[in-house]
């Protein structure tokens, strides 16, 4: 499917500036699903558009926040280096939960009302942007939710202070939701993954649950661990369940 791939739209945000959200969509006329799509800690990177990219080419039109736009200028993509690792942690750790939270809100309206979009709302997202993914999709409007190796939820250390309420909001879930870990990721050990889902149990959460044998990052194709046989299988996982729970286009 040939898509739309260099629209953005500069939302208002509440410090009065902007959130650059990246739009990627079928080229045929038509209304189709729309995805939220978060992005790991280095914002919206070539790996990401690409993955945006593909995921618009199966039929959903992909919106792509840029999760930092109070501390960095409208476009900014942080590089895969050192200092753009320790500037994305940071930022991480410096913007309020309550932030994420309204700009998820912010992202879902827009995307519900874009004249390509059909209603129907799932998010998805990678590293930082799983956790993300995971918490927009406690907005009911959200069927189904794609989270892959999604940092920080097991440990609660999400935002400024280090202090979220994601396990403990988590009987609020009412989307689908797709977990997928790499058993090699040092950033959430076994005990972490056997803490989310032991809590998914616990609230009789409807979801599904993957680990394989890979690294951090395994998804993003750029970099030493990237693994493309698994980025078809885990990707494979997550068109699946969008295809089962959201609408077709119309």
């Amino acid at each position: 499917m040939i898509i739309h791939s260099d629209e953005y739209a500069d939302l208002p945000a509440a410090d009065g500036g902007v959130m650059r959200t990246h739009v990627f969509r079928p080229a045929a006329d038509g209304r189709y699903p729309g995805v939220v799509l978060y992005s790991e800690i280095y914002q919206v990177t070539d790996p990401i558009r690409r993955l945006a990219a593909f995921i618009a080419g199966h039929g959903y039109c992909v919106a792509v926040p840029e999760v930092y736009h109070e501390y960095e200028a409208p476009g900014t993509v942080l590089r895969y280096d050192q200092a753009g690792t320790d500037r994305g942690n940071a930022l991480k750790f410096a913007k309020p939960v309550a932030a994420y939270d309204a700009d998820a809100t912010a992202a879902l309206d827009w995307l519900a009302a874009h004249p390509a979009c059909s209603g129907r709302l799932a998010t998805a997202g990678v590293c930082l942007g799983g956790h993300l993914a995971y918490r927009a999709a406690l907005d009911p409007r959200v069927s189904a939710a794609a989270c892959f190796y999604p940092t920080d939820i097991h440990a609660g250390s999400l935002g400024e202070g280090r202090c979220d309420d994601s396990l403990a909001r988590m009987d609020e879930l009412t989307a689908e939701t797709l977990f997928v870990w790499g058993r090699q990721d040092p950033h959430v050990p076994f005990a972490g993954r056997e803490a989310i889902r032991a809590r998914l149990e616990a609230v009789g959460a409807r979801y599904e649950w993957h680990e394989v044998n890979a690294a951090h990052a395994f998804l993003r194709d750029e970099g030493p661990r990237y693994d493309p046989a698994l980025f078809v299988q885990a990707t494979g996982w997550m068109l699946a369940l969008f295809q089962r729970v959201l609408s077709a286009a119309v």
